[in-house]
């Protein structure tokens, strides 16, 4: 039986050389490895109420909006800084190779809400750090946070951790 690592494929030298880009399309691309990846995002969560699913650009909008769908629950996007419209608050955060922005509507979110907060990698934290941050400011109880791959060589898991963050992955992937 397929596991949903088997549904990822690996592009070699992308986006740079070096780097083996673990592309979850093609695991989007599959009803069953959808399904799969979606209900086991779910598992560690069920049962315990969910407020809100935010996800994280851009590709944790896909899963947000289905995990969102099966839970019956709203759906919140972390954007890149300028593509929402209306009021937004907003967080910087470090990259490999520079400085980003993302923002949240600054009333997407009540204070007291239990937020879960997916994406599809997790590789230095640095976007999920700011995602958090933003959801905290806005007075979120983040439940969790959970992922299709971890890269933990670049230790974004354990930053998360010492946010006292529940961080749940389905897969692993060893190397950039």
């Amino acid at each position: 039986m397929k596991t949903v690592k088997d549904y990822i494929r690996t592009i070699v030298d992308f986006p740079h050389e070096g780097i083996m880009f673990r592309d979850v399309t093609t695991l989007f691309a599959d009803p069953r490895g959808f399904r799969m990846c979606i209900d086991q995002m779910l598992h560690p969560y069920a049962g315990q109420p969910i407020d809100k699913v935010v996800g994280l650009e851009a590709r944790g909008f896909i899963l947000g909006g289905a995990i969102a769908h099966q839970l019956g629950t709203g759906f919140v996007p972390v954007r890149k800084k300028g593509k929402l419209p209306g009021t937004t608050i907003s967080q910087d955060y470090k990259l490999e190779y520079g400085e980003a922005i993302v923002e949240i509507h600054d009333d997407a979110i009540e204070a007291g809400e239990r937020i879960l907060v997916v994406d599809d990698l997790l590789a230095t934290g640095g976007t999920a750090e700011a995602g958090i941050k933003l959801i905290e400011r806005l007075g979120g109880d983040i439940i969790g946070c959970s992922f299709i791959v971890d890269l933990p060589e670049l230790g974004g898991r354990k930053k998360l951790q010492s946010m006292n963050m529940d961080v749940q992955v389905l897969c692993e992937f060893d190397g950039l």
